[in-house]
């Protein structure tokens, strides 16, 4: 990687690291560098938008250089990606482009000893000296007087060339810029339409899911059937949606890895909009996928879903619903699919089964509570063990926090499911009651010091579980998706 020019010492190049949340740091080399994310990097910068090799700096023909190891976000000077570039004496580097991670070199000056070892003249320079540096009192001899006369004459036409060209030049620049412009804010314009209309088909599906139950409840069959229809022509809404991201070109922007935009197609699926997923929570993301990392919990809870049919019968239950089928993985949260599981005593009761009902929710969703309600252990007269009885009825109970207070948020609704309906609605009923002003991270960022460690936790638990069971192999697990055998190929 270093390459040095012989006999000359490198001079000192200093980097003063500057990551988003984080304390400045600076560092000082003499030989080569890497940086990234990896153990190996001299310097290592933990950052969702870096690279495990992200750039490399090294010291070639007497300068230092900057050269881009193919990272997917980017290296960036002024705005501009770079390959391999030449320091300056003072230079900014940005990496990604999220703009969360700076590096800001400052270069010492070269010595004299290393100076005078590239102040060998060539012959060109000597030509010059003797042509037009004469020495001082020295007469021109007409055949000097003859070369700088052409010299003049040539240089002045050059000027006339170099003007003309420099203006076509600077012409075409300020037209690029202006129609880059023009494209940045018709982006812009785009995203915000898309966003609009993401948030347009979420309001008409809680509609639609209102229409539904009330269609229910009257028993009113020719209603029913126009909630049908109309939840056909809510799909091409869907579908439409997703080509406008296509033209947007959104999920193939260099800024997003392979990763990223498994995390923002999640985020979707829970009823958040990609466009609008906050830097901050792809970070958390990550943290809780290394999490998972870390035991054997997730395979072993997934293998016991797996042998006890749980992971085709929670599909297809929260399907009837018109809910995401990943609610699956709320209940590996709650008992990691083991049916017998009892929660501990507590003032409103004993939880118990997959689905950790409390005696009272248990009785609202039609669920008997066993002669041992009020002891902790498994009950075989209790439906609460009762693993399809359990289930129908929490995707009735998370269809009704889904449909109401949560406003079709997924992660609302896992937060509500823990904390408890009660105490989240009563935060949420401060906030406007739409979709778009109503999700997680406006949650969040109005009440993060009022949410308890546990249920923060217990959110990205589950949605982190979700992005790795979309594809397990990307984020190094080996399993099987889990959901696989229960979707429709067009769900998936």
């Amino acid at each position: 990687m270093e390459k040095k020019d012989s006999g000359v010492e490198s001079p000192a190049i200093r980097v003063t690291v500057e990551q988003q949340g984080q304390d400045a740091r600076e560092l000082q080399f003499r030989k080569g560098f890497l940086i990234g994310r990896e153990d190996g990097c001299e310097v290592q910068i933990i950052c969702p938008g870096v690279s495990r090799r992200h750039a490399q700096v090294s010291y070639e023909q007497g300068r230092w250089w900057i050269e881009d190891l193919q990272s997917a976000n980017g290296t960036f000077i002024q705005g501009q990606r770079i390959s391999k570039i030449p320091l300056a004496s003072t230079v900014k580097v940005v990496l990604g482009a999220a703009g969360d991670v700076s590096l800001l070199f400052h270069l010492d000056p070269p010595s004299t000893e290393a100076m005078t070892l590239h102040e060998a003249p060539p012959s060109v320079t000597q030509v010059i000296r003797q042509y037009f540096a004469p020495k001082s009192g020295e007469k021109p001899g007409e055949h000097t007087l003859l070369i700088r006369g052409a010299f003049k004459r040539l240089q002045h036409q050059q000027k006339k060339k170099y003007l003309r060209i420099i203006g076509g030049v600077l012409a075409i620049a300020l037209v690029l810029a202006a129609y880059a412009y023009m494209q940045h804010q018709e982006v812009k314009k785009q995203k915000a339409l898309a966003k609009q209309m993401f948030y347009s088909i979420k309001s008409l599906e809680l509609e639609l899911n209102h229409l539904q139950l009330q269609a229910a409840a009257d028993k009113d069959a020719a209603a029913l059937s126009k909630a049908e229809q109309i939840r056909s022509r809510q799909s091409e809404l869907i579908r439409n949606y997703e080509k406008f991201l296509e033209q947007l070109n959104f999920y193939k922007d260099a800024k997003w890895s392979e990763t990223d935009r498994v995390i923002l197609h999640t985020a979707r699926i829970f009823g958040e909009c990609e466009l609008g997923l906050p830097q901050e929570f792809l970070v958390e993301v990550y943290k809780y996928i290394k999490q998972w990392k870390k035991t054997d919990r997730l395979q072993k809870a997934l293998a016991l879903a797996r042998e006890s049919g749980f992971h085709r019968i929670v599909p297809r239950l929260m399907l009837e619903q018109h809910l995401p089928p990943q609610f699956f993985y709320l209940a590996l949260q709650e008992s990691d699919f083991n049916y017998k599981t009892v929660g501990p005593p507590t003032r409103f009761g004993i939880a118990k089964g997959i689905w950790q009902f409390i005696p009272a929710t248990a009785t609202r969703y039609g669920l008997k509570n066993g002669p041992l309600v009020g002891i902790p252990q498994y009950d075989p007269k209790d439906e609460r063990f009762h693993f399809e009885k359990a289930t129908r009825a929490a995707a009735c109970y998370i269809r009704d926090i889904y449909n109401t207070e949560a406003q079709a948020s997924g992660l609302l609704v896992m937060a509500s499911y823990n904390w408890g309906e009660r105490r989240v609605v009563e935060l949420l009923q401060k906030m406007p009651l739409n979709p778009q002003e109503r999700n997680f991270w406006e949650l969040l960022r109005l009440y993060r010091d009022q949410i308890p460690k546990q249920t923060y936790d217990y959110v990205f638990h589950i949605f982190s579980a979700a992005v790795i069971g979309e594809n397990p192999a990307l984020f190094g697990f080996q399993l099987d998706n889990p959901l696989r055998e229960a979707l429709p190929p067009a769900a998936e």
